[in-house]
């Protein structure tokens, strides 16, 4: 399996409370958070100025779904992982094929879900 430290993960939630429980985590197991946001245009923005090696995408941002950010990081490629309440089910048939942790996960969960994109990027 691949290090994960040093990695360089944007994270997109957009409740604060699980952001900053998501940053924790992340520096814990050695990442860089490379940004923190809650909208879909704060992601697009930090994707065009900031080094991203992984995106950890919530499903719903208020309303507002990831999925066609989600579609766009592929395409670039930056790998993603899907950080939902909802589980398999709310993630379009086209993305499943990503990690998905259902909330809450815990930090290895996390951890080997990097890890996964990790290995099939490289």
């Amino acid at each position: 399996m691949p290090e994960i430290a040093g990695t360089r993960v944007l994270i997109v939630e957009d409740e604060g409370m699980v952001a900053m429980l998501l940053e924790e985590m992340l520096q814990d197991l050695g990442c860089v958070v490379a940004a923190s946001v809650a909208t879909v245009a704060r992601a697009e923005e930090a994707v065009r100025s900031t080094a991203v090696d992984v995106a950890l995408l919530d499903l719903n941002l208020a309303g507002e779904t990831t999925v066609d950010f989600a579609r766009e990081l592929t395409r670039q490629p930056i790998p993603i992982v899907f950080s939902t309440g909802y589980g398999s089910n709310g993630v379009p048939a086209d993305l499943r094929d990503r990690p998905i942790l259902a909330k809450p996960f815990e930090p290895g969960d996390l951890k080997q879900a990097i890890e996964c994109v990790l290995k099939v990027a490289g």
